[in-house]
């Protein structure tokens, strides 16, 4: 998938003109992109139109002008961008009680260790999420995290013509949820670049 450019980021004025259409289209498009995956944690699969979004809207709230900090939040955003061949999502741990924040997150060590949070595709695959570091340390963990899921081209395979399934196998934590029919299509976009 191709990277955002400096040339594609709309300026303050232009972006104004524009951003209640294109951000009504991309909370229609994150619909297709958001997996809930049990009652804590939801995934949201981003690719370059959501990255475009978060660079537009880091500009307009922090009143970015020059363009050599307009790359820089590009330059970050675009990490976001699913290289060919892959899925890249944020996942998000979602507490509501805000008085057991830190306790409800200290149940998730680990989650961005290992193997906890896979795409079980049909009974003979599994695509593994890797983590970006840097969102936990010895005694604090992020509630986000940003994650990539890297395919073979048999997986891309089994991924267009068999169930899927999100799946989160975390010592206190559990939960797997099939992508509806939808949300596959949305997906594939991305892995067929």
């Amino acid at each position: 998938m191709k990277k955002i450019t400096l040339a594609e980021v709309k300026n303050l004025y232009e972006y104004e003109r524009i951003r209640d259409r294109f951000r009504q289209e991309i909370i229609d498009l994150k619909k297709r992109r958001r997996v809930a995956l049990g009652d804590t944690i939801t995934l949201v699969f981003e690719n370059r139109e959501t990255a475009l979004f978060q660079i537009q809207e880091m500009i307009r709230a922090e009143r970015i002008v020059a363009d050599e900090r307009v790359q820089d939040e590009i330059d970050v955003y675009n990490e976001l961008v699913p290289e060919p061949g892959q899925l890249s999502a944020t996942l998000l741990i979602e507490i509501e009680d805000q008085e057991r924040v830190k306790e409800e997150l200290d149940r998730f060590f680990g989650i961005d260790e290992g193997e906890c949070l896979y795409l079980q595709i049909g009974k003979q695959h599994a695509v593994a999420g890797r983590f970006e570091s840097g969102h936990s340390k010895e005694d604090k963990i992020s509630a986000v995290h940003f994650v990539r899921f890297t395919f073979g081209a048999t997986e891309i395979v089994a991924f267009r013509n068999e169930d899927v399934a999100l799946v989160v196998d975390h010592p206190r934590y559990r939960a797997r949820v099939t992508l509806t029919p939808e949300i596959k299509a949305s997906l594939l976009e991305d892995l067929n670049g």
